[in-house]
């Protein structure tokens, strides 16, 4: 069979994926895979904006310094100021591409709102649909790049490295696809191949995430010999709109940023008595007093209420949010919204360099499903997007200067269907499915401790070994590639929590309260792994 061959293969069409190919593209021949539509990944639900210094009362050592207190002692701080600092370059560009951020009214300054654990307001925005607006902006480009090939529909079932085909070389050389239209399995090869294919939020029962959050980069670079790390850091983020039919809808942190309040059933405003930064402290603290108060309660959400600023200003601000609460009945001028915390960001990942480098030779990861050291044990807000911009910047920047060193891959072999025949019992992956998602939410949630953790852990083996068995005797189909890595980035986050004993930014478990004086990262290797 005739396979596709091109320089670099990008997984993921996000800001991390998107900007990449962008800025590979005048000198390579790239492929951009989307398992979905160009637009469905994490990215478009992205609100708040993008954190950067752009004022002249603001400062990267503010910006760093804030990033480091909220990153729990974890954070690596070379790793900080690199980011921080290439920030305003890569708005720049940002602009460039012609990317509409909002400017203060009669203007030519751009809006920067604040959002918790930021000292200053420096989070540019477009309104308050910051990733659409980066998607629509970049994708278009994208879709008109000559030297860019976009394959839509398309999910990745595994990479093809060298070592798996017992080759003299461990490098990736490209990876197994298969198309969500036509069922069909190909070969994509590729002198670098780049994971750009975002966090695992769909583990949870409540995600702000869109359905195809489901870990694959990382599944995938795991399986190939990747190491990973800090997986135990799942964000929750505080406030997710709470009704039965708005699915992964986030009410933004800069709701919050603009003086919005979290109150009980009864209007009492409850964050007082937990930091002294209130509905501004960092999302852990946030998300943990949520859960409390509504465990102590006995309530399904708590509610979140900007009615006393004036109408005009909240459409203004927040014109997307205000037109999808009224929606679901409530009109967030004159009345408080229900909110409940929901999975929103996996700060650990693939462990990678500041150049995106993985463990295996021509392999990348670049934003959420990379681990850099920028998030410690807790993510700072509108720090993702940045993150995404800056590492893809300086991938493709390493990427450009080695790649005419490496020789184009030789022919790999097709995918093998022959001992493996359709499946008479989908029924299995979609039970499989929500029981994974509810145990992850009972067991592995906000407030952890030893005993949950070790039934999850029990349960997750089982789980694991159910899904080989079908992953060996059927054919693959979307649902299981997607469940089969779940689970697998499932299995780390437990791992990982189960050795962590300290209670540290997100990680936070009643049988170890304290904070140990040494921070320390947690890194799982698949040689040592079991």
């Amino acid at each position: 069979m005739t396979q596709q061959v091109y320089d670099v293969l990008i997984i993921g069409t996000g800001a991390a994926g998107l900007s990449l190919a962008l800025e590979l593209a005048q000198h390579a021949n790239i492929a951009i895979l989307s398992k979905d539509s160009i637009d469905a990944g994490n990215t478009s639900y992205a609100q708040g904006g993008i954190s950067a210094v752009l004022s002249e009362d603001d400062s990267v050592e503010s910006h760093v310094e804030d990033t480091l207190i909220a990153g729990a002692g974890l954070c690596h701080r070379d790793v900080v100021e690199f980011t921080v600092a290439e920030g305003p370059e890569r708005i720049a560009w940002l602009i460039e591409q012609g990317m509409p951020f909002t400017q203060i009214p009669n203007t030519e300054q751009y809006h920067l709102t604040r959002e918790g654990g930021h000292s200053h307001r420096r989070v540019i925005h477009a309104e308050d649909a910051t990733g659409r607006a980066i998607v629509t902006t970049l994708s278009k480009k994208v879709r008109e790049h000559a030297n860019i090939t976009l394959l839509e529909n398309n999910i990745t079932i595994d990479l093809i490295t060298g070592k798996k085909l017992g080759l003299p070389t461990t490098r990736c050389l490209g990876a197994y696809i298969f198309n969500r239209e036509t069922m069909q399995t190909s070969v994509v090869r590729a002198r670098y191949v780049i994971l750009a294919t975002g966090g695992a939020g769909k583990a949870y029962l409540y995600t702000s995430n869109p359905d195809g959050a489901t870990g694959d980069g990382i599944a995938m670079a795991w399986r190939a010999g990747c190491r990973v790390a800090d997986m135990e850091f799942i964000q929750f983020h505080p406030t997710c709109f709470y009704h039965p039919d708005a699915k992964s809808f986030l009410i933004s942190e800069a709701v919050r940023g603009e003086g919005g309040q979290l109150l009980l059933p009864d209007g009492q405003r409850f964050m007082p008595q937990f930091d002294k930064r209130l509905e501004l402290a960092p999302r852990d603290i946030v998300a943990r007093a949520i859960d409390h108060e509504m465990k102590r309660l006995g309530c399904d959400y708590v509610f979140l209420d900007i009615s006393h600023k004036s109408a005009d200003f909240i459409v203004a601000h927040f014109p997307n949010i205000y037109q999808r609460c009224l929606e679901f009945g409530y009109d967030m001028t004159c009345e408080p919204i229900p909110v409940v915390p929901a999975a929103h960001y996996t700060c650990g990942g693939v462990l990678t360099n500041q150049f995106g480098q993985t463990d295996i030779e021509g392999l990348y990861a670049v934003g959420e499903a990379a681990s850099t050291g920028l998030h410690g044990a807790n993510r700072m807000a509108s720090n993702s997007l940045l993150e995404c911009l800056v590492f893809a910047h300086s991938a493709a920047n390493h990427i450009l200067q080695h790649l005419t060193d490496v020789p184009k891959p030789p022919h790999l072999p097709e995918w093998d269907e022959s001992l493996v025949i359709d499946s008479d019992e989908e029924v299995v992956v979609s039970h499989n499915w929500e029981e994974l998602r509810h145990f992850m939410w009972d067991y592995v949630g906000i407030v952890r401790t030893t005993k949950r953790l070790q039934r999850a852990k029990h349960r997750i083996d089982l789980l694991q070994k159910e899904i080989d068995e079908y992953y060996s005797n059927f054919r693959v189909s979307n649902d299981l590639i997607e469940l089969r890595n779940l689970t697998l980035v499932s299995d780390l986050i437990i791992c990982s929590a189960l050795l962590r004993k300290e209670s540290r930014g997100l990680h936070y478990t009643l049988d170890y309260l304290k904070t140990s004086p040494i921070a320390t990262n947690t890194i799982l290797t698949p040689d040592n792994y079991g």
